[in-house]
């Protein structure tokens, strides 16, 4: 019985790697410059990035990314059930882990 939990916990490990290995970070970017652009600064401090729309009322997504507070599952919950003034994007897991990848990306 203790070597059946055992694998069923290692077997719910490795599903939820390979759902982030899954995650797409070029389909997260292409979310952000889609809908986050327009109140998020994207610019990440590259020589290579862009700058897109924004406003300073918000924080950066470069800020958003390198916030230890921000785990990805902090942001998995929050894009799942954003509060005002951020609407609600609707987006679905897989969007969601693809922006999360993205963000990560960003962190680095």
């Amino acid at each position: 019985m203790k070597t059946g939990l055992c694998a069923g916990v290692l077997m719910a490990c490795f599903a939820v790697a390979d759902v982030t290995q899954a995650a797409d970070a070029e389909a997260g970017r292409s979310i952000v410059d889609r809908w986050c652009a327009a109140c998020h600064i994207t610019a990440d401090g590259n020589a290579d990035s862009r700058v897109v729309r924004g406003t300073d009322a918000v924080p950066t997504l470069s800020s958003i990314a390198r916030n230890p507070n921000r785990s990805p599952n902090w942001l998995r919950q929050w894009l799942s059930s954003p509060h005002p003034p951020m609407p609600d994007l609707n987006l679905s897991r897989s969007e969601i882990d693809d922006v999360i990848a993205y963000l990560q990306e960003m962190a680095r």
